[in-house]
């Protein structure tokens, strides 16, 4: 009998926003940004190496920034402080802004995430962008 070790597996959720991603990228990078759509509280640094620190529903999601490329990706890492199954910096978070016309397609991905926390965090992702599209102002057409 072989012994085998689950495999992370990989969350992905998308939405597009009717607005550029200049517009849409400052919403992964600015505390002040982030608390309208996804955290309660935010302690960001967002450049490579910097702090990244935000409490989702009581959850204190815990990491550092890997990659600010404004305004196309972002990368960070991702865990929960106390939590042995997901610590901090055991994950990362890949987002992906694509320009399409006047909107912006965010292709969120959550790689290493144990299989025991996939469903809730595909799931909360999926409501968080949901709730991103509402937030961010839609921009006409800049000349």
């Amino acid at each position: 009998m072989s012994e085998t070790t689950p495999t992370p597996t990989v969350v992905t959720a998308s939405v597009r926003i009717a607005a550029p991603p200049g517009v849409v990228f400052p919403y992964f990078t600015s505390p002040v940004l982030i608390t309208q759509w996804l955290a309660e509280r935010a302690d960001l640094d967002a450049q490579p190496g910097g702090v990244f620190s935000i409490d989702v529903r009581g959850n204190p999601a815990r990491g550092t920034f890997i990659e600010v490329d404004p305004p196309h990706r972002v990368v960070f890492t991702w865990g929960i402080e106390g939590d042995a199954g997901l610590p901090p910096g055991s994950s990362f978070v890949e987002v992906v802004l694509e320009g399409d016309v006047d909107d912006t397609i965010v292709t969120l991905t959550h790689h290493g995430l144990p299989e025991a926390y996939r469903a809730s965090h595909q799931e909360g992702w999926t409501e968080f962008l949901g709730v991103l599209a509402k937030v961010v102002p839609s921009s006409p057409l800049q000349g």
